[in-house]
C-alpha cells in the first residue's frame, strides 16, 4: 500500500489512465469486429467502409499509446488486405 503523498497520487493517476486506456482498447476492438462482420457478411462495400472509420481509430490509439504503432499498422494491413480479397 502507497504510504508518501506522492505514491498516493500516482496510484490515482495510473487508475485513471488505466480506464482511458481500456475504453480506448475497447473502442478500437468494436471498430475492427465491424470490419470482421462485414467481411464474413460477404459485403464489400460495407467492409470497406467499415475498414475506412477503423483505420483513423487504430493509427489514433497508436498515437496514444494504447496500441505499438507497428501493431496498428498491421492489423490495418492485414484488414485491407483481407477486404481486398474480397473482389477477387
Amino acid at each position: 500500500m502507497a504510504n508518501t503523498t506522492s505514491a498516493k497520487k500516482a496510484t490515482r493517476k495510473i487508475a485513471a489512465r488505466t480506464a482511458v486506456n481500456k475504453s480506448r482498447r475497447s473502442r478500437v476492438r468494436n471498430f475492427i469486429r465491424k470490419v470482421e462482420e462485414a467481411i464474413a457478411s460477404g459485403d464489400q462495400a460495407v467492409a470497406a467502409a467499415a475498414l475506412k472509420a477503423a483505420q483513423p481509430e487504430l493509427m489514433r490509439a497508436a498515437t496514444r499509446g494504447v496500441l505499438h504503432s507497428n501493431t496498428a499498422s498491421r492489423k490495418v494491413s492485414r484488414l485491407a488486405g483481407r477486404v481486398k480479397a474480397m473482389t477477387a
